[in-house]
């Protein structure tokens, strides 16, 4: 076998191509956008690089042909914040075959060994948590957008290698017709009853407003979480910038106290039902069927992405208040004809949200892990804490 670093044009066209190839029968396979993974590796794109570093291979076998693909990478701002200095690997795809899954595991390994790494991540993303985290280890039907979908064989492969178990992530699910349950209603009801809060879904015309209330909340609901730092202006405007062209304004709602936002949840279209048209390419021809297979009303499934709410307000009702404000409008069919609901993966590590879920009638979709490996397996190896 031959490991080959990704450093040219035709590599870099090999690493995208793999699992196409790889995944070429499996009907539930849908290509990411070649875009989308190149934007990881680009130093012009991927803020990451201003502090941290990655590297990718391909793996060949004596006959020169692909049967493995990885990356491994260093954030140098979060590496340090656990018990052993961490690094990641990601975007792993490999044939079913232990001693290439090692070949490659091993890269990864000796190449943040050599950056002083002690322990590794995977998969994981050179990037925020929302895109290609943790390996799909249950229910292997087509991925919604950005999330990692995998053969059932890989989870052997990385345990065989000594990858153990650091957090689950649970995707859940709902039908959007279902009723919430009638005491949620009630829990939700003295909220909205209160005048100091009020619910509102957003307006793209106002979207820089928006993003300052998104980065308000965010700062003050997520940055407790183990390795997230703190969302700055430039970044929250850029999430909106980049959501603008596939929001739907209905389904993505804000919390308010005293005009002082609380609270979000936000949703967008399931985009991989529209994707899965494209083929990977979102050029000319791959907008033109984008764009056609959305006004038809192809997709059918809503995503929420995100939902926050500031700690001072938990445990009052008003993620409750805010769900069934927002139903009000999602339910009504002559607004919104979504027909599904998939909630962003919640970590086993956050009960709190894992109740929300399935307070709004959510239940257990799909299951990732993300796995560390320790390079010194002496030493203690510890889960996830658990979010108070």
């Amino acid at each position: 076998m031959q490991l080959i670093e990704v450093n040219t044009r035709p590599l870099t066209d090999e690493f995208l191509l793999f699992p196409v190839r790889l995944y070429g029968n499996d009907p539930h396979y849908i290509r990411p956008l070649d875009k989308d993974v190149e934007t990881v590796f680009d130093q012009g794109k991927n803020k990451l690089f201003k502090h941290g570093e990655c590297i990718r291979w391909i793996l060949r076998d004596d006959r020169g042909r692909a049967i493995g693909r990885v990356a491994a990478f260093i954030n140098h701002k979060t590496a340090y914040t656990y018990d052993q200095p961490t690094g990641g690997m990601g975007f792993f795809e490999c044939v079913d075959d232990q001693r290439a899954a090692s070949t490659l595991f091993d890269a990864c390994r000796e190449w943040l060994q050599e950056r002083n790494m002690e322990a590794m991540d995977g998969p994981v993303n050179f990037g925020d948590r929302d895109k290609w985290w943790g390996l799909l280890v249950d229910n292997f039907s087509p991925p919604t957008y950005g999330v990692n979908y995998n053969f059932p064989y890989y989870q052997p492969l990385f345990e065989a290698y000594g990858f153990r178990l650091y957090f689950k992530q649970y995707t859940y699910y709902r039908s959007v017709d279902e009723k919430l349950r009638s005491e949620y209603y009630a829990k939700a009801e003295a909220i909205l009853t209160d005048p100091n809060y009020h619910f509102r879904h957003i307006e793209k015309n106002h979207l820089a407003r928006y993003a300052e209330d998104f980065r308000t909340v965010y700062n003050r609901a997520w940055v407790r979480h183990e390795g997230v730092k703190e969302m700055t202006d430039i970044q929250a405007r850029s999430i909106m910038k980049k959501l603008k062209p596939v929001l739907d304004e209905r389904i993505v709602w804000f919390a308010y106290y005293q005009q002082e936002p609380v609270g979000f949840f936000i949703g967008l279209p399931e985009l991989n039902e529209l994707f899965r048209h494209v083929n990977g390419k979102l050029d000319a021809l791959g907008t033109l069927k984008f764009l056609w297979h959305r006004w038809r009303g192809t997709c059918k499934t809503m995503y929420g992405i995100a939902f926050g709410i500031a700690p001072e307000h938990q445990r009052k009702g008003v993620e409750a208040a805010m769900i069934v404000a927002a139903s009000r409008v999602v339910q009504n069919k002559g607004l919104v004809k979504y027909e599904h609901f998939v909630m962003n993966w919640i970590g086993d590590f956050n009960p709190k949200m894992m109740a929300v879920a399935e307070q709004v009638g959510g239940s257990v979709y799909k299951t990732h892990h993300t796995y560390r490996k320790l390079f010194d397996e002496t030493q203690p190896f510890h889960r996830a804490p658990v979010i108070d």
